[in-house]
């Protein structure tokens, strides 16, 4: 005969003995995700410093192709393994006196902190603190001018029928001739008669054109707002035209 004391005394040793089996397995829940968060940012932070970065365009430069509040995404092995283009859209650092100083809005120490470390490892996209994003229309060595008979840009002589202008605007309203120095680049947005690009900086070293050590990368994709998602096309036929830079 069973002693109901002991019979009593299974089931409760049973559940002991599962609860002490499930701790573990908790903790290595846990611990597996933390991995994984860990990874994920690690990942984000590697993309983001060697192949691609997210940006938020912040004025009306370069519309209709691109608007106040869009976010691209840029190509950072361009310059590098890959060549620019005339037509590419490139991201680049303020060469110095191109950005207006700007008065940012208060935060908490510690949202600023937390912004500061999303943007860092790429889950915000970078704001205009000290980015430029235009339209390259001069390689090195390409002579660049404005305006031919027809009031159009010539590059190596060649004039250009700009396909990718902001509807209404000219190609420009000052007139210029540039020979873009070695490891530069001469740089103009779309909204032309709304767009601080080269042509404001004919004064500056260089005769307005940009480092290409200057250059972040190319914008090849608009990723948000959802109804605008699109690729970046160049407009290669605006410069198909275009010879080679004079040696």
């Amino acid at each position: 005969m069973i002693d109901p004391a002991e019979s009593e005394s299974v089931p409760q040793s049973r559940r002991a003995r599962g609860a002490s089996r499930g701790a573990p397995r908790g903790t290595s829940l846990l611990r597996e995700t933390a991995i994984i968060l860990v990874g994920a940012l690690v990942l984000s932070l590697v993309v983001k410093t060697f192949f691609m970065q997210a940006f938020y365009i912040p004025s009306s430069s370069m519309e209709d192709t691109l608007q106040i509040g869009d976010r691209v995404l840029v190509n950072k092995l361009t310059p590098g393994p890959f060549d620019l283009h005339r037509g590419d859209i490139v991201v680049f650092k303020d060469p110095g006196g191109w950005l207006p100083a700007t008065t940012e809005a208060e935060q908490s120490s510690l949202r600023q902190a937390f912004d500061a470390g999303l943007t860092y490892i790429g889950l915000l996209p970078q704001d205009s603190g000290e980015h430029l994003i235009k339209r390259v229309i001069g390689l090195p060595g390409d002579e660049v001018a404005c305006c031919d008979s027809e009031g159009r840009l010539t590059v190596n002589g060649a004039p250009l029928d700009e396909t990718q202008l902001k509807p209404g605007s000219v190609p420009s309203e000052v007139t210029f001739a540039i020979t873009v120095p070695q490891d530069s680049l001469w740089v103009m947005g779309d909204n032309r008669q709304n767009s601080r690009d080269s042509r404001g900086h004919l004064g500056d070293p260089g005769g307005g054109s940009i480092p290409l050590e200057n250059v972040v990368g190319v914008a090849f994709t608009r990723v948000w707002p959802a109804d605008r998602m699109a690729i970046l096309r160049n407009p290669s036929a605006v410069f198909a035209q275009v010879p080679d830079a004079a040696k």
